[in-house]
């Protein structure tokens, strides 16, 4: 989720699992024009996610999110729709490499529709949030263990959700103008998506700074982080997927192409990691704000005032399951504990007040329960990580589809 992800859609379940021909007249660099929609238009909506085939035989799937007006911010359908081609052509022989990005000049992804997930505990059907959390999740465990290349084109804006749906993938390509970030704190909830699982085992602490302060990163500090594989410059982009479209094997054109050639601007992780990496380290938030706020380093003093300013509550929670997220087995065992952190969430009301802060009354001031760090409840945490009445259970049926291959 992201505070970027306001333009509300209902969150209405599941597509039909199915997906989808080709979209009508997507030209070879849609990926890269905005898609008007609607009345304004003078022609039917288009779809959310364009699902296409492109290159030899059809040997490129292309996956385009195409809701610009909103940053292309992920619903209940776009999320069915891509999991739907997702399941096709990890079976098709014919499909050999899949790229994802995002239509518009603005990112790939600025979220889930955080606005959707307010209307529906307001309205008292917390379980159409749960629901989609659980499509997302599977989702991102299924890109996570796609069995051919997954090229994830990670320019301009790329948060929460838009996370989940490219940094799970096996190459993952930003540019000059990629702005990555886990800014679910802010809001009043975790980091999700399998962000857990990315940002506690980023080298040393980056991964503790990032989720704490919802900081944004650049290419550089992305690639650092362990959040991306490549830099290319986003004029560079037409050129790459025009090689994967011509390539007789686009997984092969993808391992050969030449990322090398191109060297982003430099970013501050790798100089600030050796404080970072000294002031992140305890297991208590308020332990690290105050090493934070004692630091001579100017920017750490920065950070403990930045981390001061999010919820206190998902602070903890987030800190604790980024502990926890180091010894887990699996992306799937981090989504499972994310699904129960969701789910605990929506018993509290610092979530519903974060995004009306964010972006419906967009006042900068949420009124957190409670307001400080020293008065959150080491009680409530651990209700958060308490067995939940239904549980997600992606690590179960890892388990027993592994146990289902041994036997077989």
């Amino acid at each position: 989720m992201s505070p970027h992800a306001a333009d509300a859609q209902p969150l209405t379940g599941s597509a039909p699992g199915s997906a989808p021909g080709s979209a009508p007249g997507a030209a070879p660099g849609a990926a890269h024009a905005g898609h008007p929609t609607g009345p304004s238009s003078g022609t039917a909506p288009e779809p959310e996610v364009l699902v296409r085939r492109e290159g030899r035989d059809g040997r490129l799937g292309r996956l385009t999110l195409n809701r610009p007006r909103a940053i292309n911010a992920l619903t209940a359908t776009m999320v069915a729709l891509l999991d739907a081609a997702l399941r096709d052509w990890a079976d098709d022989p014919t499909v050999t490499a899949v790229v994802i990005d995002g239509a518009g000049e603005r990112g790939l992804c600025a979220g889930g529709d955080i606005r959707a997930i307010r209307e529906a505990v307001l309205a008292g059907t917390p379980e159409r949030a749960l629901a989609f959390w659980a499509d997302e999740y599977r989702l991102n465990a299924r890109i996570g263990r796609f069995p051919k290349p997954y090229i994830a084109i990670m320019d301009g804006i790329v948060m929460g959700g838009g996370i989940g749906v490219s940094a799970h993938g096996g190459v993952r390509v930003v540019t000059e103008r990629s702005v990555l970030s886990m800014p679910e704190v802010g809001i009043g909830f975790i980091p999700d998506v399998g962000g857990t699982w990315l940002l506690s085992h980023a080298p040393g602490e980056l991964g503790t700074h990032l989720a704490l302060t919802a900081a944004r990163v650049g290419a550089a500090d992305a690639i650092t982080a362990g959040l991306a594989d490549h830099y290319l410059p986003a004029e560079g982009i037409p050129d790459l997927l025009d090689a994967l479209r011509h390539a007789a094997d686009p997984a092969a054109a993808i391992a050969g192409f030449d990322f090398a050639a191109h060297t982003p601007a430099p970013g501050r992780l790798t100089a600030d990691r050796t404080w970072i990496d000294e002031l992140y380290r305890g297991d208590k938030v308020t332990e690290i704000v105050t090493a934070l706020a004692a630091s001579p380093v100017s920017a750490a003093g920065a950070d403990a005032a930045e981390i001061g300013s999010k919820c206190p509550t998902s602070l903890a929670v987030t800190l604790r399951a980024l502990r926890a997220a180091r010894s887990l087995t699996s992306l799937e065992a981090a989504l499972d504990q994310e699904y129960r952190l969701a789910r605990a969430t929506l018993a509290t009301g610092d979530l519903v007040e974060g995004i009306r802060a964010a972006v419906v009354d967009k006042d900068r001031n949420p009124r957190w329960s409670p307001a400080h760090l020293d008065e959150v409840d080491p009680a409530e945490i651990d209700r958060f990580f308490a067995p939940a009445d239904q549980e997600l259970g992606l690590a179960a049926a890892l388990t027993a589809a592994s146990d289902h291959r041994y036997r077989a």
